[in-house]
């Protein structure tokens, strides 16, 4: 089976092809550049790189956040849309697992985190299982930063906590205040997303499907815009 795979969620544009004992092509940019104008080619020139046919791709993974409303919306959309026009499946995988995958066989727990505003990040908390995934232990979510360290504390019990993440650079001190020595960072080619962690994800699920009318971004939050405008409804100030 061969599989395509796209990381949108984030700063980092990042889109992989893959079999089950192959990395056939991957491409992995950090830049500031629009994910909508530049996906489509990346994935036209790793098809023509692999000498891939749309038809002989077996299924679709995507990072489906949490991460940047307009990444994700764009990753997943794309997806789905490949993914229906070539009736094959579309597999959903969390933007922070992905980052979690840098760091399989990592002794202790693995703490991938994105920058949300006013101090808060999205994360969650992971162990690696072998060296091919890692299982969650905690529930992805929001949460100010300050709040999130004492709960990892208590949840390590003196094992090492690596954090990994383009953002932690602007979270650093913070985490070094709190956890001391307990608190591990990995060189900054660990704190990307590899669309190749993506398509190996759902190379393992493809057996279960993937309707890609079923797939749906994973915010964790709504839109500032949505809130307001819910808000302003259950206040009466928006008629339908």
């Amino acid at each position: 089976m061969r599989v395509l795979a796209i990381d949108t969620s984030n700063l980092v544009l990042s889109v992989a092809v893959v079999e089950e004992e192959r990395v056939l092509a991957e491409m992995t940019t950090n830049q500031q550049k629009n994910h909508s104008v530049r996906l489509m080619d990346c994935v036209s020139e790793l098809l023509d790189a692999t000498g891939t046919a749309p038809e002989e791709l077996s299924g679709f993974g995507v990072a489906n956040g949490p991460g940047s409303y307009t990444g994700v919306r764009i990753g997943v959309a794309s997806a789905k849309s490949m993914a229906w026009s070539l009736n094959v499946p579309v597999i959903g995988v969390s933007s922070l697992e992905v980052i979690a995958m840098n760091a399989t066989g990592f002794s202790g727990l693995i703490v991938p985190l994105f920058d949300a505003r006013r101090g808060q990040v999205y994360t969650g908390c992971y162990r690696s299982d072998g060296m091919e995934a890692v299982r969650a232990q905690s529930t992805e979510q929001i949460i100010l930063l300050r709040e999130w360290l004492p709960l990892l504390r208590d949840l390590a019990q003196g094992e090492p906590l690596l954090f990994l993440g383009e953002d932690v650079r602007l979270h650093r001190e913070t985490i070094v205040q709190e956890l001391g020595n307990q608190a591990q960072f990995a060189s900054p080619a660990f704190n990307h997303p590899r669309a190749a962690h993506i398509g190996y994800v759902a190379l393992r699920k493809l057996q279960d499907g993937g309707n890609a009318h079923e797939l749906v971004p994973e915010y964790l939050q709504l839109a500032e815009a949505e809130a307001k405008w819910l808000a302003q409804k259950q206040a009466g100030a928006v008629k339908e």
